[in-house]
């Protein structure tokens, strides 16, 4: 039976990965999978995640299963970061959270609850996103279409062309948005722009799909959930699926969330019975240990201060890589104006690199890029950035 299977193409990013492991020239850089790395180009473990894991080691009772959507108290920890403590939205019960592998996972599920439950409903995906978002929708069969985001032309946001295109949805239409840091392009919507959105989605009966995965990384904890929590005024109903991968550095302990807000409890509680099903017959219930790290730092009172101090240094780090890559392109000879990725927020900047040059960087000089030009800015390193400056304006 295995005989006539051919070969599936790489995965558009961890391909890459795999071929930069491979690639033994000196000096290589790898920009493409969206993994954090500090000043000497290692990706930490945060000191705050050793000792929530020591308090785990000394304390765990079992190695029992988890429930289907996972620990309360988890869920309780991912409300809180993503409302506010005491916000109305939990005050009334109206959300509900599953604890999910990753936040891959997390949108698998939303995707085969929607198949299951709105078989009639269209996801709308910016015209840029996340290269995995279409492949996760249209495993879960969920039908797609696109709406303008990104201009290329200014490096910024569209957001008229945005809302013109959704203004073309139908009632029960599902929006996907980035919560922040908006993967791969780094534009990311004001609060005005967050609220007028709210406004069109009410107006027309659309249902926004946040992807959460990196609060924490734009401006901070609070600051980035302010898109998040206007959608939440706005609207009655939201989809959020969130991670901890990044702002946790919890990358293979594939930590996410789903959380459901209904126009009430009751209706949450049907809506929360449909996703454990889903789950159920997917992955049967989560993996335990990233979740027990994430509760036991954000039910410290201490631990979270101090995880808020590493998160914030994170931060820095890579929005001076962005003013030292934008200072040191200029240095090196590049006529063209790059300023725009300082305007950019998060991991990733969209470069304006086309595929030809990224192939010639990969080719010639050893840097690994997206085929988009999508940068993974956290990347970047005081060490590395001459040398990768240098073969960009070569290959400009």
């Amino acid at each position: 039976m295995f005989d006539a299977i051919q070969p599936a193409p790489p995965d558009a990013i961890l391909g890459l990965t795999e071929a930069f492991n491979k690639d033994d020239r000196p000096g290589k850089v790898n920009l493409g999978v969206g993994v954090y790395k500090d000043a000497s180009g290692k990706t930490p473990v945060l000191a705050t995640v050793k000792e929530a894991e020591r308090r785990l080691v000394e304390t765990e009772p079992t190695k029992s299963y988890k429930p289907i959507d996972g620990d309360p108290a988890y869920g309780a920890c991912v409300q809180s970061m993503l409302f506010g403590a005491g916000h109305a939205v939990i005050a009334d019960k109206r959300a509900a959270t599953s604890h999910t592998p990753g936040g891959t996972g997390a949108l698998r599920v939303a995707g085969d609850y929607l198949h299951a439950n709105h078989p009639g409903a269209t996801l709308w995906l910016s015209d840029e996103t996340w290269p995995n978002h279409p492949s996760v929708f249209e495993a879960a069969e969920v039908p797609m279409k696109r709406y303008g985001y990104f201009d290329k032309a200014t490096g910024g946001l569209n957001f008229d062309a945005m809302l013109e295109d959704l203004s073309k949805a139908s009632s029960g239409d599902v929006v996907l948005l980035h919560g922040c840091c908006h993967n791969p392009t780094g534009v990311d919507l004001s609060a005005e722009q967050w609220a007028k959105a709210g406004d069109l989605f009410a107006q027309k009966g659309l249902l926004p799909l946040v992807d959460f995965a990196y609060q924490g990384f734009a401006q901070g904890i609070e600051e980035d959930a302010q898109g998040l929590r206007a959608l939440a005024a706005k609207v009655p109903e939201l989809i959020v699926c969130g991670s901890f991968s990044k702002n946790f550095g919890l990358y293979n302990e594939r930590v996410g969330s789903l959380t459901f807000v209904a126009g009430s409890a009751d209706t949450a509680k049907a809506v929360q019975s449909q996703v454990k099903a889903r789950i159920r017959r997917n992955y049967s219930n989560p993996p335990a240990h990233g979740g027990a790290i994430v509760s036991t730092i954000l039910n410290d009172d201490a631990l979270t201060a101090q995880w808020h101090g590493e998160l914030a240094e994170m931060r820095d780090r890579i929005n001076g890589m962005r003013s030292l890559f934008v200072q040191t392109l200029a240095d090196k000879g590049a006529t063209q104006d790059f300023s725009f990725i300082t305007r950019q927020r998060g991991m990733f900047s969209y470069s304006g690199l086309n595929k030809d040059q990224v192939g010639q960087l990969r080719d010639k000089h050893a840097v690994y890029i997206v085929g988009s030009g999508r940068i993974n800015v956290a990347g970047l390193t005081e060490m590395n950035m001459d040398y990768l400056c240098e073969a960009i304006v070569e290959v400009l």
